[in-house]
């Protein structure tokens, strides 16, 4: 039985539903100021799988596309922002979905992508990722590593499933703290209880990895709630304003890059 998809091209193409059978694995957050947004306002967290580009966290906001109306063209979606167009063409498979995607922009343009997915999982869910991958880990996490955050560092480094003696393949009941990782690779899966959801981005020639939110309470300061994000990405960080010479997307000289993501119901990570 194949993924079912919808999506809202009015407000910025998100996906409000990945429906296996009885299984609905998109969380959703009632977000009525959703609706009033524009163009580089501040993120409206309603849930679901966000198209964040040109960048997750910084400027714009979990980017430029959330914010702004698609329009459908062909057979394909599309959404134009001041520096570059994105298109996604979405297709059933035989056990999911699969989106390709098409940035068009000028030559030497760099760029986040993440397929923002905020995912509805029990306490016993588990994610599975190439065991030994390098895991970046952000600022947050610094009050759970037990030693002091490094003066000045965007972000430290481990290995996956445990980057620095903090685990993160297990999400848990909530416990008050949030916590932003970077896995590098760009596949894994959930396994929640008999379901499994597999998330994969493949790109010639970009950085490929999946973004991990695990927030269990801890955000946002003063009225927190639960978002479990699992987030392919194109790009090793959050921010593009701190992204290295290899941590982003860049646009070569043909003026397009191409990806695709696949989500499906059968995993094949170890």
């Amino acid at each position: 039985m194949p993924l079912d998809v919808v999506t809202d091209l009015l407000r910025g193409g998100r996906w409000t539903s990945l429906r296996h059978g009885g299984r609905e694995w998109l969380w959703r957050r009632e977000s009525p100021e959703r609706d009033g947004v524009a163009p580089r306002d501040a993120f409206v967290d309603a849930g679901g799988l966000e198209e964040c580009v040109p960048t997750v966290r910084g400027t714009p906001d979990h980017g430029d596309a959330w914010s702004r109306a698609w329009t459908r063209e062909s057979d394909g979606e599309s959404v134009r922002c001041d520096d570059f167009t994105m298109t996604r063409t979405l297709r059933t498979t035989p056990d999911g979905v699969e989106a390709a995607y098409v940035l068009t922009a000028e030559p030497g343009f760099r760029f986040l992508w993440a397929a923002h997915a905020l995912l509805d999982l029990s306490e016993e869910a588990l994610l599975k990722a190439p065991k030994g991958a390098p895991t970046r880990l952000f600022p947050e996490a610094a009050p759970l590593l037990g030693h002091p955050w490094p003066d000045g560092a965007p972000w430290v480094e481990g290995v996956w499933p445990a980057p620095l003696g903090l685990r993160l393949d297990r999400f848990g009941p909530d416990d008050g703290t949030a916590v932003g990782a970077v896995v590098a690779g760009g596949r894994c899966c959930v396994h929640d209880g008999d379901d499994r959801l597999a998330l994969a981005v493949a790109a010639e020639g970009q950085p490929l990895s999946v973004a991990l939110w695990r927030n269990l309470g801890g955000f946002p300061a003063g009225r927190p709630y639960r978002s479990t994000g699992v987030e392919p990405m194109l790009g090793r960080v959050f921010d593009l304003a701190e992204a290295g010479p290899d941590d982003a997307a860049r646009v070569p000289a043909s003026g397009e890059v191409r990806w695709r993501l696949t989500v499906s119901t059968h995993c094949h990570c170890p």
